[in-house]
C-alpha cells in the first residue's frame, strides 16, 4: 500500500453480510448447532463424560458457545469490511458504519437478554424459536436498499421460528437449514 495517501469517506456501511462473510457465518451456525446437539445427546448418555456435568454447567457452556459464535461472526464481518476498504482506499469508520455497529451490538445485547430470560424462566422449548424470530427481525432491520435479497434470509428465519414453536424438536434442523441458507446467500451474493 502506498504511504501518505488520503483515504476517502465513502458514506456507506462497510460491514455487509455477503460473499465469504455469509459463508463463514453459515459454517459458524452449522458448527454451533452441531455442538449443541452433540452436548445434549452426550448429556443424556449415562456413561459419557458430559452426562456427569450439572445442568448449570451445560447452560454456561451453551452461553459461552453462543458468545464465541457472535464473536467469530462479528470478526468475520469486521475483517471483510476492513479488506474491502483497504482495497478501495476508503475510511473504515464513517458515520453510517458507526451507527450500524451501535445498532448491531444493541440488537445482539437485546437478543442475548431475551434468550437468557427465557432460559432462567425454564422456557427451554421457546429459546430456539425466539432466537430465530428475533434473528429474522434483526436481519430485517439491517437490510438496505441494495441488499433486498437479505429479506429471503429474514423470511426463512421467521418461517423456521414458527415451525419451531409448533414442533419444538425441530430446532436442530432449523439451525442447519439456516446455516445452509447463509452459505447459499454468500455464494449467490458475491
Amino acid at each position: 500500500m502506498v504511504k501518505n495517501t488520503i483515504l476517502h469517506d465513502n458514506f456507506e456501511v462497510n460491514f455487509t453480510l455477503k460473499g465469504f462473510t455469509s459463508i463463514l457465518i453459515g459454517v459458524y451456525f452449522f458448527l454451533l448447532a452441531y455442538a449443541y446437539k452433540y452436548i445434549l445427546d452426550s448429556f443424556l448418555i449415562e456413561d459419557h463424560a458430559l452426562g456427569l456435568l450439572s445442568i448449570q454447567i451445560i447452560e454456561i457452556i451453551f452461553i459461552s458457545l453462543a458468545g464465541v459464535f457472535v464473536l467469530f461472526s462479528s470478526l468475520s464481518m469486521f475483517f471483510s469490511g476492513k479488506r474491502n476498504v483497504n482495497r478501495f482506499q476508503q475510511q473504515l469508520w464513517n458515520g453510517k458504519t458507526k451507527a450500524a455497529v451501535r445498532k448491531y451490538f444493541t440488537g445482539i445485547l437485546i437478543i442475548f437478554s431475551i434468550l437468557i430470560i427465557l432460559m432462567n424462566q425454564g422456557l427451554i422449548d421457546f429459546i430456539t424459536p425466539s432466537f430465530l424470530i428475533l434473528y429474522a427481525l434483526f436481519l430485517f432491520l439491517f437490510k438496505n436498499n441494495a441488499r433486498k435479497n437479505l429479506l429471503y434470509l429474514s423470511g426463512l428465519s421467521l418461517l423456521l421460528g414458527i415451525y419451531c414453536f409448533v414442533i419444538p424438536g425441530y430446532w436442530y434442523s432449523s439451525l442447519t437449514i439456516l446455516a445452509i441458507a447463509h452459505a447459499t446467500y454468500g455464494i449467490v451474493e458475491r
